[in-house]
């Protein structure tokens, strides 16, 4: 690899460590119903969205709730020593791409038949301090 690469490639490198996230793939829930919820989100400090998330009736809340604690953690073996309170986690990104489509057939009157798409997805929660922002 020449130098130039490889610089890249260092730079690259400390910059995923200094990337905190947590990735849900293959969610049996259709994108648009996760879109709703994560939309409640994004942007909020860490601890506030979890409480939005807990009292939310939407069932998709609790995944995304489990996926937050998730990138939480990821950001805690990172930081060993550091205090959760005092760091001023906030979520930077949070996205749902849509995941595979099962396709199955529904009869129909008429000898006909219906396509039924049963939908899934990918979110992706990236979670950054106030102070790296800045």
């Amino acid at each position: 690899m020449g130098s130039r690469k490889h610089k890249s490639a260092q730079l690259l490198k400390e910059a995923k460590k200094q990337q905190f996230q947590a990735v849900l793939r293959n969610c049996p829930t259709s994108p648009r119903k996760m879109r709703l919820v994560v939309d409640m989100i994004r942007g909020m400090e860490v601890n506030r969205a979890l409480d939005v998330l807990r009292f939310s009736p939407k069932e998709a809340s609790r995944r995304v709730e489990k996926l937050v604690m998730s990138a939480i953690a990821n950001w805690q073996a990172k930081n060993e020593g550091a205090r959760l309170e005092e760091s001023n986690l906030f979520i930077t990104e949070i996205f749902v791409d849509s995941g595979r489509m099962l396709k199955r057939i529904q009869p129909a009157p008429q000898g006909r038949a219906h396509r039924i798409r049963k939908r899934s997805n990918h979110v992706t929660v990236r979670l950054a301090s106030k102070t790296e922002v800045e």
